[in-house]
């Protein structure tokens, strides 16, 4: 039987940084960010709440609405590249607070790719092994720890925020139907934060330098996220024996609101079918996937039989794509 996600949840923090407050930070205007990057606003954690609590708030509104889901956990896939501690495993963190005892649990960090790359790696899961019958799924990242302020290109984007999906097995002919996942990393210095690892240490000449801080070649993410994930979705789709006119909702990851106009565009796909978080929670991460799958079911809730398309590019450079028949 095939994978299936069978409850969504998500969380965001209660504080809103609206343009004006990114525009103060980085000598800029409200205008630019907002005709730039088509985000109006996003959610900042403060500064006692850690990645693993923004995921277990997001898994506790799957439990508050499917309590019976507790008993039959197997497993936490936490998707996250903001991780609370270098080691051990967010998932594991997560695990505690949540309760949960003699579970497997790991992350994945694909960075904004990550989701998707869990939701590969559960399907493998529980086709494999008899210990998981369901799963759960959680993408979660803090971005506001590791943004410069000063550079608006970057701090106007992102935000924070998690989502989590409970996974089981579905009727044959629902469920996950096709997935792509491709790492570039020739190109892996693109986008990320150079200090903290094992190549540079985080002392401090690399806080001075603002090497913990991330750093983004903006164009260059751009354009390699247009080609490939418009190469991944026509690859997906073959895969499936669908064209873009079967998929009833597109859920892309949210890099940012004019990206994701443009893609539309690009694919022909009427903006109806293609939900936007990003206008009020920013570039989410890990996150954004789950968090636009909880608002778009909130604003209409899923029919039975529906074609969801996933799609999302992350640092490294990674890029995922799948299908999923709503069941």
């Amino acid at each position: 039987m095939p994978l299936g996600i069978l409850q969504v949840g998500g969380h965001a923090p209660a504080d809103v940084v609206s343009n004006e407050r990114i525009a103060e930070w980085s000598d800029t205007t409200p205008d630019w960010v907002a005709e730039r990057t088509g985000i109006l606003e996003r959610r900042y954690a403060d500064a006692r709440t850690t990645t693993s609590d923004l995921a277990a708030h997001a898994v506790r509104q799957i439990f508050e609405e499917a309590p019976e889901a507790l008993e039959r956990i197997g497993g936490i896939i936490v998707a996250t590249c903001t991780p609370d501690v270098p080691q051990p495993a967010t998932a594991a963190i997560v695990q505690h607070k949540l309760g949960l005892r003699d579970i497997l649990a790991f992350d994945v960090n694909a960075v904004c790719s990550g989701f998707l790359y869990g939701l590969t790696l559960a399907d493998g899961l529980l086709s494999r092994t008899a210990q998981q019958d369901q799963l759960l799924l959680v993408g979660a990242d803090k971005f506001s720890t590791i943004m410069d302020r000063s550079d608006r290109r970057t701090v106007s984007l992102f935000g924070d925020g998690a989502g989590a999906v409970l996974l089981g097995r579905v009727p044959d002919g629902y469920g996950l139907l096709a997935a792509r996942l491709v790492s570039n990393g020739e190109l892996h210095h693109y986008v990320g934060v150079e200090a903290g690892g094992t190549r540079t240490p985080l002392d401090e000449a690399a806080l001075a330098a603002g090497d913990n801080l991330l750093r983004m070649d903006g164009r260059a993410v751009k354009d390699y996220a247009l080609s490939t994930m418009r190469k991944l979705v026509e690859q997906v789709l073959d895969d499936c024996g669908l064209a873009v006119d079967d998929i009833d909702r597109f859920v892309f990851h949210q890099a940012n609101t004019r990206l994701l106009e443009f893609f539309a565009a690009d694919l022909g796909v009427d903006p109806d079918r293609v939900p936007l978080t990003a206008p009020y929670l920013g570039n989410t991460a890990a996150g954004s996937i789950p968090l636009t799958l909880r608002a778009t079911a909130d604003a209409r809730p899923m029919e039975r039989g529906e074609n969801i398309l996933l799609a999302a590019v992350g640092g490294g450079m990674t890029a995922a794509a799948a299908v999923l028949r709503w069941y």
